[in-house]
């Protein structure tokens, strides 16, 4: 924990955060003397958890935060909810995100619509609902990317380009926010696997691809996070991977 705690008195929104890595982003945040809205779908008792974690060990630090991300009418009615909170929001991280396979032949629209709707759509809409907010504090923003927006990923023709697309978003905010707004992005590798996992084979065939020939931690993420948000005041528009230089090339 820091001991200047230069973040003490801001306030966080994370998406899709009531556990695995934005669950890990709210942690670290709320170490930093942030107060963490943290938002969710469906996963309620963990949300309500963390909360309760995090409010144990500062009183009203944290509060939950329900909202179906696809539904663009509700973005409004969540951003007005965050900012009567504590009235003011100084760093966003649009973290939620859905990832499965949609291979070749077998797109559904409402593959489409979760998809893109998810990993692009909600990010642009719930950043401008909040835009308002960011420019009072000049605060930060951070997309969670994914190293595959720029390399393909097999039978993932859906999801794929809505990450490339939320990263083009990330650069194009980018220059338009500046200089009042920085807007960064981070693009994991193998940090967590699927909820309903993989192989061991497909584990093995990843983590040969990996330069550091070891999968990352959530906290390798939030790290990153915590460095643009606190540390980076020169830094604008720009993607880092965390990925154990998986992305220089398999």
């Amino acid at each position: 924990m820091s001991t200047a705690q230069p973040l003490a008195g801001k306030v966080s929104l994370v998406t899709g955060s009531a556990r695995r890595i934005g669950a890990t982003i709210n942690r670290r945040l709320h170490d930093e003397g942030v107060d963490v809205a943290i938002h969710f779908r469906g996963s309620s008792d963990h949300a309500e958890a963390l909360a309760g974690e995090l409010n144990a060990i500062r009183a009203d630090s944290a509060a939950v935060f329900r909202a179906d991300l696809v539904e663009t009418d509700t973005l409004a009615g969540l951003a007005q909810n965050v900012l009567d909170w504590k009235g003011r929001l100084d760093i966003l991280v649009n973290n939620a995100s859905t990832f499965y396979p949609t291979p070749p032949g077998q797109i559904t629209e409402q593959h489409w619509e979760d998809l893109i709707g998810t990993n692009l759509k909600a990010p642009v809409f719930l950043t401008q609902a909040l835009l308002p907010a960011l420019r009072r504090t000049k605060g930060a923003i951070v997309n969670i990317v994914d190293i595959h927006s720029q390399r393909p990923l097999k039978h993932h023709l859906v999801y794929g380009p809505a990450k490339a697309g939320l990263a083009m978003f990330t650069r194009s905010l980018a220059k338009d926010l500046a200089p009042d707004i920085r807007v960064n992005g981070v693009s994991p590798g193998a940090i967590l696997w699927p909820d309903e996992g993989h192989s061991d084979a497909t584990i093995d065939s990843i983590l040969r691809q990996v330069p550091l020939k070891r999968a990352g931690d959530p906290e390798d993420i939030a790290g990153c996070v915590l460095y643009l948000v606190r540390d980076a005041d020169y830094i604008t528009g720009q993607i880092i991977a965390v990925d154990g230089g998986r992305s220089i090339g398999w």
